[in-house]
């Protein structure tokens, strides 16, 4: 092919953990190769869907130059291409780890972080300078685990003076006045899970105990993740989470859970699987894993923020939980971070708080923060990838110098001292985090879809917009995450606040008009 190679930029890998010895070239390894697509694809600014999922791959997938240039890339060095999406722009490629060491340029070894062997590399991607052009990001090579989870169990601890109590997610979504003369029929809800699994047995007794009727759910296997149920104290309490609190918010709505391994290729095509799906179609989609920015590598940000883009094209909405550890997000550096994918922009951040009530009214809602690491608190601060601020953000998020983004948007019951009564593994349980708002969120949304008869896609030019007299948020003015306190109107506790369901679908009922 072409000899001369140029470094990926933000492919900069740095391995984590003790290397306990060399990659076996012999090692058959698959990777995932993501492309740039065609032209960007228009974004509605009212919402909703500016192209649809047919016509997206003729004229916003993959260019067919930049695929002929990966399988000449491959076959140059015995690498086979194993799958081509030119919807998600991904074309897959798979080999021996010698014949992939030499391709891209890296050295690959072994390692163990935190008790877990992974396959690490050192330093950036190399590829062919024609092809550097086209591709948005090589996932895969380095397979560590990616992602955590955010929920937190109730410990049956008590903190301060506050008596805890718990909720089913059905009377956290009366508190927040959910639109709940519909269930989501004809609404499809997404949801990205990293590990863990669920027994239908489970969701049968769940629903019952709740006497709503059950919602249809199905499993779909991205790169060989599987439903895989284990024991209670594993990603299963963030699958059955999920699950069930979607789903008693949206009965109607029928939920799609997209398995994936926990690495950044498996995260990445669990995405756009989900975002491209033509059989299921999800109008919403839920994720509730992530981890601090410094954590990824900018290439694989920016290709997670590009399929974001595509989603917000096709009027698919996605929530993602914005971490349970407070303005550092759980790093020990000293400084603050925000998590990821919850702050990409295309993506809304979900935040947490404490839900007080009494007699099926809302009595108090303060920033979700328990005063130490271990009990939790929510996440939210300001980007170090996504600088400036986004277009809607403007004038409304005023970040400190050098920062961007502002996280979360939005927040909602998250503190386990008012947690969610769920069923997980046979076991009864009371659990919170912010991954618990993002299936909130998503169940809301899904009503919203139903209501006005269309999705409502990219949310947050029109969230912003809004003023405070529609009541659409209950503006949170109490508790602080860490660095960060809750104030009139945005801030990076809290984001625009908690929803008041019913004002918010009047305030979306009539959005402002564009296309951006």
């Amino acid at each position: 092919m072409h000899s001369h190679k140029v470094s990926l930029k933000g492919s900069e890998r740095k391995p984590l953990g003790t290397r306990v010895g060399a990659q076996s070239d012999d090692e058959v390894i698959e990777i995932s190769i993501i492309l740039k697509p065609k032209s960007r694809a228009p974004i509605s600014r009212s919402g909703g869907a500016a192209v649809s999922r047919e016509e997206f791959a003729a004229h916003h997938g993959a260019d067919n130059a930049a695929v002929e240039l990966v399988r000449q890339l491959a076959a140059e060095y015995h690498l086979s291409v194993s799958e081509i999406s030119y919807r998600r722009r991904t074309v897959k490629v798979k080999g021996t780890a010698g014949n992939m060491s030499k391709a891209f340029e890296v050295v690959l070894a072994e390692y163990v972080h935190e008790g877990r062997h992974y396959r690490g590399r050192t330093g950036a991607i190399q590829i062919p300078a024609e092809l550097a052009e086209q591709v948005e990001a090589v996932l895969g090579l380095d397979n560590r685990p990616q992602a955590k989870p955010h929920f937190r169990r109730h410990s049956g601890e008590t903190a301060g003076a506050v008596k805890p109590i718990s909720y089913s997610p059905r009377q956290v979504a009366q508190l927040y006045d959910f639109p709940l003369d519909v269930d989501g029929t004809g609404q499809t809800i997404g949801i990205v899970e990293l590990g863990g699994g669920y027994q239908p047995a489970d969701l049968a007794n769940y629903f019952q105990s709740l006497g709503i009727a059950q919602p249809k759910v199905i499993s779909v296997s991205v790169d060989g993740g599987q439903n895989a149920p284990t024991t209670p104290d594993s990603a299963d309490g963030e699958v059955l989470l999920d699950i069930e609190v979607a789903g008693a918010v949206a009965p109607g709505a029928k939920i799609v859970v997209y398995f994936c391994p926990n690495t950044t290729a498996g995260f990445q095509d669990a995405l756009t699987t989900a975002v491209h799906d033509l059989d299921n179609k999800p109008s919403v989609i839920s994720i509730s894993w992530g981890g601090p920015e410094d954590t990824w590598t900018a290439q694989s940000m920016q290709a997670f923020e590009s399929a974001a883009q595509d989603a917000a094209a096709l009027g698919v909405t996605i929530c993602a939980a914005s971490g349970d550890n407070g303005s550092s997000d759980g790093e020990t550096d000293g400084a603050d971070h925000v998590d990821f994918p919850a702050s990409s922009p295309h993506i809304l951040g979900c935040g947490g708080t404490n839900l007080q009530s009494a007699d099926g009214k809302i009595t108090g809602e303060t920033v979700w923060n328990e005063g130490s690491a271990s009990a939790g608190a929510g996440g939210g601060g300001y980007s170090t990838q996504f600088i400036p601020v986004p277009a809607y953000q403007t004038g409304v998020v005023k970040p400190p110098a050098g920062l961007g983004r502002g996280v979360p948007d939005v927040c909602g019951d998250a503190d386990p001292q008012t947690g969610y009564n769920v069923l997980v593994d046979g076991e009864a349980s009371v659990i919170g985090g912010t991954s618990a708002v993002a299936p909130l969120w998503s169940g809301l949304i899904a009503l919203l879809n139903q209501k006005l008869g269309r999705p409502v896609g990219f949310l947050q030019p029109i969230l912003y917009a809004l003023p405070a007299a529609s009541g659409a948020f209950h503006d949170i003015m109490e508790g602080n995450n860490g660095t960060y306190s809750a104030g009139p109107g945005w801030d990076a506790a809290s984001g625009l606040g908690s929803p008041s369901g019913n004002n918010l679908l009047k305030a979306l009922a009539a959005p402002p008009a564009g296309i951006s």
